[in-house]
């Protein structure tokens, strides 16, 4: 069985890292069995075998791989069989594009106006990391980061628009059926939404309704963590 060390909270329930996400969907697309192990910042040294300070990290029998997309590639190569997380080699670029952009504007996004409810969901052991780490990040004290989370939302709402287009013409950003383009940017939905009640989106956005779709994707893998969270599955 695959082992999938995740980014937890101060909940072992509240499995939150958006990198993290992306794989626990892309084993579930593929039908792996797996069992998902809480990791904390502060237990380094448990993936020290991977050769990574940061999850997710999967060991599978003998190997052990980091890197969400690293670890997306492995599985495709490894259990060809299974379906297909990418589709085609044009369809893998595509997922890594989506990743990217994923990766450099909507979670830089998302970032600032959830960070002190992260930093509030964690375990008190990791709090003193995540301080450290992001007021290096940032340049300033986590509570000036900010002050207005409510004034940030649309701002990060504008980022989400080339989705959003793609989304009012097709159900998915892979096309029919959700791939690992889609988990990418589901990843950052529920790292928002695995630790903050703010609404990511607006009542009437298109997303609403992908986001939906994902929810129930991999046999609800979405809606049963965040219920297990007490958090609600909606946008």
């Amino acid at each position: 069985m695959i082992i999938l060390y995740e980014l937890t909270g101060a909940e072992d329930a509240r499995r939150f890292s958006p990198y993290c996400w992306r794989i626990r969907m892309s084993l579930r697309h593929k039908g792996l069995a797996f069992e998902g192990v809480p990791w904390r910042f502060t237990e380094k040294a448990r993936i020290a075998p991977a050769g990574a300070r940061l999850v997710p990290v999967i060991r599978d029998g003998e190997r052990w791989v980091h890197d969400s997309m690293a670890i997306a590639e492995y599985l495709e190569e490894r259990y060809p069989d299974r379906p297909s997380l990418f589709g085609s080699a044009p369809g893998a670029a595509l997922a890594r594009f989506v990743a990217a952009w994923t990766d450099r504007t909507v979670q830089l996004g998302a970032s600032r106006p959830i960070l002190m409810d992260i930093f509030a969901c964690l375990h008190p052991d990791d709090r003193d990391y995540f301080r450290t780490t992001r007021e290096k990040r940032f340049g300033k004290r986590l509570e000036e980061v900010c002050p207005d989370p409510q004034a940030e939302l649309p701002s990060f709402r504008l980022l989400l628009e080339p989705a959003r287009r793609v989304l009012r013409k097709q159900p998915h950003l892979a096309g029919g059926t959700p791939n690992y383009a889609d988990y990418a940017l589901y990843g950052t939905f529920m790292w928002w939404r695995m630790t903050s009640r703010l609404p990511p989106l607006e009542r009437s956005d298109v997303m609403l309704d992908w986001l939906a779709r994902m929810d129930e994707a991999c046999e609800g893998e979405g809606r049963q963590a965040l219920a297990a969270a007490g958090m609600a599955p909606s946008g």
